[in-house]
């Protein structure tokens, strides 16, 4: 831990100033990692899983490949592990005690906080946190009820989404009764950092499928409830500090984002109850998260509220954040050379997104 403090310091004083150079600070790394299809090796009949159960083989290397990930993000300024990192495309809590008893992350004593969702596909969020520096006091999985426009057979809409899909991800979400599409929960997660309270929201908003415009409303949907999740919390504490994360499935610029959540780009524009995005930057300097099509996007993103990213650092703020983005992560030949490594023609890579991170920090 100390090793934690002398290394921050020195780096926050190149950033401050000479006054700084004295000074300490705690450093936590939190995280996001989209994990794709990370199943295990059991067929369940409740889901549609069965085009990604895993071999025995390919399950260890899945998770000795994710492990290896999750044990050096964000390592490049702070030595630990994130403290706290959110998961998405986890099938159900069987992978997750697996991946943290691997030899890269055991040490690390990560607990869990899973629900199933009712995604078709039997996929879900979790959050995983080192047990000695954050101690959740309640979790809740929160249902996203959205219903699709276009799946009713007849509708000239639905024929243009059948040829139009971004990605398939959500291709058997919808209930062809209630037209409701079954995706993933968003997971809420209140705890004490180091004694301080902060909140995290978990989330895997839905695909794309059917096209950016057709699909809007649904992630809009989900951006809702996001606002009424933080506005509720707003309530019982003023000064909430919460974290949401995950896989939106938009960038930083769409509607969902900007216009739903309400989350700025820079600091000096948000105000009072109001959201800070540290990825809208990354995104307008070109750094992404995902490829489609030759184009990076950043969909993969950390957003904060506006008493993480107050000017005192007596309790724990926001610092930097960035995208982990090591060569192997990405496919080293090929016709996606430079895209993301993931499970390719039953070869086992790490994923087809890349994780994020953001540091907090604390002056000692």
């Amino acid at each position: 831990m100390i090793k934690n403090y002398l290394t921050l310091a020195f780096v926050i004083s190149t950033l401050f100033g000479l006054k700084a150079q004295e000074k300490q600070f705690k450093v936590h790394t939190i995280a996001f990692y989209n994990v794709e299809n990370f199943y295990d090796t059991i067929n369940d009949p409740k889901t549609n899983d069965e085009e990604w159960v895993y071999t025995a083989k390919n399950f260890r290397k899945k998770v000795n490949n994710l492990a290896k990930v999750i044990s050096l993000i964000g390592t490049d300024e702070n030595p630990n592990s994130p403290t706290v990192i959110g998961l998405a495309e986890i099938e159900n809590r069987r992978v997750l005690e697996a991946l943290v008893k691997d030899p890269q992350l055991a040490s690390k004593d990560y607990g869990i906080v899973q629900f199933d969702s009712p995604d078709r596909r039997g996929i879900d969020t979790a959050l995983l946190y080192q047990k000695k520096h954050f101690k959740p006091t309640s979790f809740i999985n929160i249902p996203l009820y959205i219903y699709d426009d276009f799946a009713k057979p007849d509708s000239k809409k639905a024929a243009v989404a059948s040829l139009d899909k971004v990605d398939s991800e959500d291709n058997s979400e919808t209930d062809n009764e209630s037209d409701r599409i079954y995706t993933r929960d968003q997971l809420l997660v209140t705890g004490l950092l180091d004694g301080e309270e902060v909140s995290f929201i978990v989330n895997h908003w839905p695909s794309r499928r059917g096209g950016e415009a057709a699909s809007s409303h649904l992630r809009e949907a989900a951006a809702a409830l996001n606002v009424k999740t933080i506005d509720s919390l707003y309530k019982i504490n003023p000064d909430l500090k919460l974290i949401t994360m995950g896989d939106l499935n938009d960038g930083p610029y769409n509607k969902s984002i900007k216009k739903v959540l309400g989350a700025k780009g820079k600091k000096e524009d948000v105000k009072a109850h109001g959201m800070f995005n540290p990825m809208e930057q990354m995104s307008k300097d070109g750094v992404g998260t995902l490829a489609y099509r030759d184009a990076w996007d950043l969909f993969d993103q950390i957003i904060l509220t506006e008493p993480l990213i107050r000017k005192d650092y007596t309790t724990y703020r926001y610092w930097k954040g960035g995208v982990f983005k090591k060569p192997y992560l990405l496919q080293s030949s090929g016709q996606y050379k430079g895209y993301p490594n993931r499970n390719w023609n039953g070869d086992i890579g790490y994923s087809d997104h890349l994780p994020v991170y953001v540091y907090l920090i604390k002056q000692k």
